[in-house]
């Protein structure tokens, strides 16, 4: 919020009352309560050159307002109330958008209450560049504490300082002081234009912006100029453009639409009210979790729930009641008679809804109702003919107690507009199609179809009525042409929402003024900077990572004592000693959480002064660090841990490769390579004892894109990640790091230590992997501990097959739940340890640069060990779970978009490989099966780290016990051919090419079966 520049005069100079009254505490402590409330006559009005307000701070609105609008020609300023914000934040941060704009601090104090995403995006828009906001403080409201009383003061404008009346509700009393708020700016600017004899007096108008009709009535009846949002856009320059923009919450005509709908045929049972949710909930008799769509079947969905094992199944649209994947819903379960297995069938609602009709008239209500019950029919009849896989709780959606909508980016569905597009502004009703697969498609009203038709356009969700089988939304921005390079990129940034603005003044001027040439002060035991720092900076210390790393948060080192121990250090950038506490900085970069990397770019979570430079240990300079060393015997068992403040000189900066051959090369014998050894040498035992402590050794799909020149970034191939024995090496000694950190933060804040946890999986995770390894290879595979797992999954080795291992610990991580950051007094203690790590306890610290946990780890452990007293924020729990929760949410985020553009440029190499091939553009590859459906089959592609869908476009016989589909021969095959049977982990051959994806409107991999069969005829 901006800083409250606008006293000029001592507090005891204005008006005080004051109201004194007793309060019981819920603790049963009676305490007095004393109000007071400051009225003021000087708080400024924010117009430039304003005659009364004369000496106010940077006013931002202009002398005369705005006088482009057609209905307020002698000039004007907006003054919206709460709800437009709340309805209508797109249009406001549209850069078409641009009157002056007036907002109390009685409407932003609503937002904040109301919605703190809104309050967020609200408070960046008012620092906004493009944008002149101006905050009036018509009630700024505080208060302190104290053991037996509590004091509350107000400092008010005196002219718009309203009491609360009696009988009055908070919202009717906000109103009337909005309304008051722009009664006094409009009495306020005619004070300030006094007539001019012999001239005509243009005084700008305050106009109120509320779509409330009872708040405009009483707006008019006090002669305050008042419009709604639609009729005011409707008058400025770009109305068509801004129109699109325009929620359908809260505009003019939504009661009008609502009432029109009322008539219809519901499609979706109403959703019960709040009370009766949540009383339900506590009962036990409904259950509450999170929606997740079936990215294979449209008309599934499951919400996880703590009563039972396996989560709620929901079949049909008609169960799932407008759910939307992500959202918090409350399911009501079904008898156990009518529980159900999912159906091994691909359904896609691409080629079900295909000839859906966009407009939501009374006349379509009927066939949407009867396409409703068809769809629902058609997948009862399909799940009745499965075999006896294992049923599942299976329910119905009765409500939605938080809606997980955002901004979708989408395309216009040709096949939804009219055959002959017309040219004219004229509204059309259209569907926008989502760039994800479990989203569904949106309703949408633009005049701007047919310069839409092609490009990725930014969707929001505004409503979704129990009388319309799809949701409605606006248009937020055209983003760009698709399988534009850079439209791409936006929109995948965009998708998972990755913050990707540049970094503001504010932030940049946190950054060392000497800029770049910022270096290490010389060693003066007075200077902070030296203050209880070890000066390190003559050891053998080196930096080994992937190639082309510029952000190098870690470096090491090892070397033999004269006591016969090795010492090992891990050191880690400093971040800390930049980014202070409570700065825009780390507001920043709390709010980006991690930085993103893509194929061909890296969104930063730090300036790249930081990132790249002055955090980046880079060789032969001189660094600041925050230095892990261990004092070990040879076997890597730890004999001492020491915590310190370092400065540190890097002799080398390593690739991988690099640091491989170094240690394999006899002829080197120097201090450097003698060190690596060692720590190799150690890693090796410390990897052994965490497998005999029951670690798992899992695996995921890992590809490197290969690029053309840095000018075009244009992907040349794709090949699998080689990993060597120096990637382990330092994957161990972090993970030491963070194991040693986290016990040290936890012991000196036990209950705000920021920390990392992987609970075990639930055992029914595991039951289909379980049961296809048993039946088609032989293999068991146990569950009951993290070692039992561990050893199971050794033992899965088919030797016809070498890959076969690697692909089933990548089906078993897909079993795993993720890892989470958590604040060490959130959670039982017993739930603190890491599964896969077999350790009791873990934090991230050793990549601060990328990601903020670490940051804040760092800031722990310093207070920890006396270095820097800890900031008041990290003594808060609440703050540390707040700070968590979005943590993990960015950092679920980051790998989505990072496995999205992976993709991207793996169907832009094989693109460009099968169009240089005499394939008909195609490539052909080797392939394992892991999953079967009815119509289909899952495959996944080692050598390009992809997985995809074959479907068969005939009826295949589908052995789902086993796992298998046969294959009829066909009909022009000889009489003597004989059907052929798939089966999951048998291996195929795959043809694959690249076609326009409907969804993203980019290319899309597809493939087919080449053998054992062709999947082309079939």
């Amino acid at each position: 919020m901006p800083q409250i520049t606008i006293l000029k005069r001592p507090r005891g100079e204005g008006v005080v009352t004051q109201r004194k009254f007793f309060k019981k505490t819920s603790k049963g402590k009676v305490i007095k309560v004393l109000r007071e409330r400051y009225l003021r006559d000087d708080i400024y009005c924010g117009i430039i050159a304003c005659r009364i307000c004369a000496g106010a701070v940077n006013p931002v609105l202009p002398a005369a307002g705005d006088t482009t609008h057609k209905q307020f020609t002698t000039g004007h300023y907006v003054l919206p109330d709460t709800n437009i914000f709340l309805s209508q934040m797109d249009l406001m941060e549209s850069p078409s958008f641009t009157p002056p704009i007036i907002l109390l601090q009685t409407v932003l104090e609503e937002v904040r209450h109301r919605s703190l995403p809104l309050y967020n995006r609200l408070k960046t828009l008012v620092k906004a560049d493009d944008k002149k906001f101006w905050v009036f403080y018509n009630e700024f409201r505080s208060h302190v504490s104290f053991s037996s009383s509590l004091s509350h003061y107000s400092l008010l404008c005196r002219e718009t300082a309203v009491v609360t009346e009696e009988n009055e509700t908070p919202n009717d009393r906000n109103d009337r002081g909005i309304r008051r708020g722009a009664e006094w700016y409009n009495t306020h600017l005619a004070l300030a234009r006094p007539p001019i004899r012999g001239q005509t007096r243009k005084i700008p108008q305050v106009v109120l912006l509320t779509n409330d009709v009872a708040n405009r009535q009483k707006a008019e009846a006090e002669n305050i100029p008042t419009v709604s949002i639609r009729k005011y856009v409707e008058g400025m320059q770009q109305a068509e453009k801004l129109l699109d923009i325009l929620s359908t919450t809260g505009t003019d005509d939504v009661e009008q639409t609502r009432a029109a709908t009322t008539t219809r045929t519901a499609l979706y049972a109403n959703y019960l009210p709040t009370t009766t949710l949540l009383a339900g909930v506590k009962a036990g008799e409904l259950h509450q979790g999170h929606f997740n769509a079936n990215q294979y079947n449209y008309l599934e969905g499951t919400v996880p729930v703590p009563a039972f094992t396996k989560p709620v199944l929901l079949v049909g649209r008609e169960n799932m009641n407008r759910a939307v994947h992500g959202d918090v819903v409350v399911v009501e379960v079904f008898h156990e008679s009518e529980w159900k297995a999912p159906t091994d069938e691909v359904v896609d609602q691409e080629a079900t809804l295909k000839n859906d009709n966009a407009e939501d008239s009374e006349e379509e209500s009927d066939g949407d109702e009867i396409k409703l019950r068809e769809e629902t029919r058609a997948l009862r009849s399909a799940s009745t003919k499965k075999g006896s896989a294992e049923k599942q709780p299976t329910g119905r959606v009765v409500g939605i107690t938080k809606r997980n909508w955002r901004a979708y980016v989408c395309h216009l569905d040709t096949s939804s507009l009219p055959s002959t597009v017309s040219t004219s502004l004229s509204t059309q009703t259209v569907f926008a199609l989502p760039l994800s697969r479990l989203l569904p498609r949106i309703r949408l009203r633009t005049r701007q179809a047919p310069a839409l038709l092609g490009q990725k356009i930014l969707v929001t969700i505004d409503r979704w009525d129990a009388h319309s089988r799809y949701p409605e939304g606006h248009l937020v921005r055209a983003l760009g042409k698709a399988e534009d390079k850079e439209t791409e990129q936006e929109s995948l940034l965009l998708e998972f929402e990755v913050p990707y603005r540049p970094f503001g003044k504010a932030i940049l001027s946190c950054l060392p003024p000497e800029g770049d040439q910022w270096v290490v002060p010389p060693k003066d035991p007075t200077d902070p900077v030296w203050r209880d720092r070890m000066d390190l900076r003559d050891l053998d210390i080196c930096s080994i990572d992937p190639p082309g790393c510029q952000d190098i948060d870690d470096a090491l080192h090892a070397r033999r004592l004269s006591n016969g121990y090795i010492e090992a250090g891990v050191h880690i950038a400093d971040v800390s000693h930049f980014v202070l506490a409570d700065t825009p900085m780390d507001s920043e970069a709390a709010s980006r959480g991690t930085t993103v990397y893509l194929v061909d770019k890296r969104i930063d979570m730090l300036p790249a002064l930081l990132g790249t430079n002055l955090c980046s240990l880079r060789p032969h300079v001189e660094r600041l660090a925050f230095s892990v060393i261990w004092q070990l015997t040879d076997d890597a068992d730890i004999i001492s841990v020491q915590f310190t403040k370092s400065v540190i000189a890097s002799k080398a900066a390593f690739e991988y490769e690099e640091a491989q051959i170094r240690k394999d090369d006899p002829n080197r014998t120097d201090s450097l390579t003698q060190s690596i050894r060692l720590l190799n040498a150690l890693a090796i035992k410390l990897k052994a004892q965490r497998m005999a402590a029951g670690a798992l050794n899992l695996a995921s799909p890992e590809v490197k894109i290969l690029l053309g020149s840095a000018e075009s970034s244009d992907p040349i191939d794709v090949e699998q990640k080689e990993l060597r024995e120096t990637n382990s090496l330092v994957e161990e000694f972090m993970l030491l790091a963070n194991v040693s950190v986290a016990k040290k933060i936890d012991e000196v804040f036990p209950q705000t230590a920021v920390l990392r946890r992987h609970l075990p999986p639930p055992k029914t995770n595991f039951e289909k992997l379980q049961d296809v390894l048993l039946k088609r290879k032989g293999f068991k595979l146990d569950v009951s501990s993290s070692g039992a797992l561990a050893a199971s999954l050794d033992k899965c080795v088919d030797p016809s097959a070498p890959a076969f291992n690697t692909l089933v610990r990548i089906m078993a991580t897909r079993c795993m739940l993720s890892a989470e950051y958590f604040s060490s007094g959130s959670v039982s203690r017993d739930t603190f340890g890491h599964y896969g790590l077999a350790s009791p306890i873990y934090t991230h610290f050793t990549s601060p640069i990328r990601r903020y946990a670490d940051v804040l780890a760092h800031r722990q452990l310093a207070a920890a060990i006396s270095h820097t007293p800890l900031h008041a924020s990290l003594h808060s729990k609440s703050n540390v779970e707040r700070i968590m929760d979005m943590i993990n949410r960015r950092h679920r985020m980051a790998q989505m978009a990072g496995r999205a553009s992976v993709e991207f440029y793996v169907g832009l190499a094989l693109k460009g490989r099968a169009e240089s091939l005499a394939e008909g553009g195609s490539v052909t590859e080797d392939a394992f099966v892991i999953r079967t459906f009815r119509n289909g089959m899952g495959v996944f592609v080692f050598q390009l780290g992809l997985e995809g869908l074959v479907t068969f476009k005939r009826d295949v016989q589908f052995d789902a016990d086993n796992y298998t589909v046969v294959v009829p021969p066909s009909a022009d095959a000889a009489g003597s051919a004989a059907p052929v049977a798939i089966s999951v982990f048998d291996k195929v051959k795959v043809r694959i090419e690249v076609e326009k994806d409907k969804n993203t409107q980019r290319g899309r991999v597809r493939m087919t079966l080449v053998s054992p069969v062709d999947s082309r005829g079939l």
